[in-house]
C-alpha cells in the first residue's frame, strides 16, 4: 500500500508542484480546447485557448490580497 500513496504522491508533486494555480489552469485550458473542437468551433479555440493559458500565467503572478 505504501508504494500506490508513493506513487500518489509523486504525481502529485510532479503536476502540482509549487502553484496549483497553474494545475488548474493548465487542465482547465485542455479541457476547454478539447470541448471547443470537438463543438466545431476549431477556429475560436485557436483565440480563447491562448487568451486563457495567457489569463492563468498572469493570475498565477499576481500576488492576492490578505
Amino acid at each position: 500500500m505504501k508504494y500506490i500513496v508513493g506513487f500518489g504522491k509523486f504525481w502529485y508533486d510532479f503536476i502540482v508542484g509549487d502553484s496549483a494555480t497553474l494545475a488548474i489552469g493548465g487542465v482547465g485550458v485542455l479541457v476547454l480546447g478539447a470541448l471547443l473542437v470537438h463543438a466545431g468551433s476549431a477556429g475560436l479555440a485557436e483565440f480563447v485557448v491562448p487568451a486563457v493559458v495567457l489569463a492563468t500565467l498572469v493570475g498565477s503572478t499576481v500576488p492576492l490580497r490578505r
